[in-house]
């Protein structure tokens, strides 16, 4: 069945609500009444391959221009990661038409060698001149493969919309790790939300954005959106150029991009709840690493 996700975008009110987690995994859940910062981050060395033997003393992060505390850390990597929730985001409209088939089936090999069994979920929108629900949260891969391969063409693009809707609506609600995985051309026609509050609600939420563009020579693209979100979120954007070969290898670097994550957590030495943005940057004890992370978060408002 299909559920149609209403956006009321006059209540686009965003309460930045972060808490304290167990990143040894050895007890539930903290609550606490402290804002921390959590930040998920891979780490590549000059070869490009992914550096997994990394310790909590390895990483300083700096706000702002100011050196941070790293309190909390966790290698997530192997069956012990935190769960994975995902929700894969596909675009529907016409300008994707004659390659809905292609992006199906790479959507379907990606979930199967992503998601583990019992322990990560996945979520199922597809967005053109509608955010549409296709599947809910589950780990049922068949259920999961049987509503992507439902999805049919429709018209236009929301596709700010449809981000809008899926952190709000569906992954602020989750616990772990949370993931947005676009496939579009990155060309937004119709949407009521504006660019920077779509990227906005994901750096609130900490979620990660990956992008896969999706180009069709008869209609207009942007792709510089998709990496935009991507870069601005910690995530990865892929150029497919329209070939079923490239979208299954973006899939699958975005497989290794999140079985090779590093969790990280601070309580900012700022202590003003002002809302404003706050940039983050990463510099390493080893030489020759890069780190990608998101770029910076929104700090606690004690305004209504």
């Amino acid at each position: 069945m299909k559920f149609v996700l209403f956006l009321f975008i006059g209540l686009q009110c965003c309460i930045l609500s972060v808490w304290a987690q167990d990143w040894e995994k050895e007890t539930p859940v903290i609550r606490a009444s402290v804002d921390v910062v959590n930040v998920l981050c891979t780490v590549r060395d000059r070869q490009q391959n992914y550096v997994i033997d990394l310790k909590q003393e390895d990483f300083e992060i700096i706000e702002d221009g100011v050196r941070q505390k790293v309190q909390f850390f966790s290698n997530e990597t192997g069956e012990d990661a935190q769960p994975l929730t995902v929700v894969l985001l596909i675009d529907t409209s016409g300008s994707v038409k004659d390659k809905l088939g292609f992006l199906q089936e790479a959507a379907s090999e990606f979930l199967r060698q992503t998601l583990r069994k019992n322990k990560d979920l996945a979520a199922i929108v597809q967005f053109d001149s509608e955010v549409s629900l296709i599947q809910d949260f589950t780990y049922d891969y068949p259920v999961l493969e049987d509503a992507i391969l439902s999805i049919r063409a429709g018209g236009s693009t929301k596709l700010y919309d449809a981000i809008w809707v899926s952190v709000n609506e569906l992954l602020r609600h989750e616990v772990g790790r949370r993931m947005l995985v676009i496939l579009s051309d990155g060309a937004d026609t119709q949407s009521l939300t504006r660019e920077h509050e779509a990227l906005k609600i994901a750096q609130e939420q900490d979620v990660v954005i990956y992008g896969i563009g999706v180009r069709s020579g008869r209609f207009d693209s942007d792709f510089g959106k998709l990496k935009k979100f991507a870069e601005g979120t910690g995530g990865l954007f892929f150029n497919s150029k329209v070939d079923l070969q490239k979208i299954r290898e973006a899939f699958r670097r975005i497989n290794r991009g999140i079985k090779n994550q590093y969790a990280l957590g601070y309580v900012s030495t700022n202590t003003r709840r002002d809302g404003s943005f706050r940039e983050i940057k990463f510099r390493m004890k080893r030489s020759g690493l890069k780190v990608t992370h998101r770029k910076g978060y929104y700090a606690p408002s004690d305004k209504p």
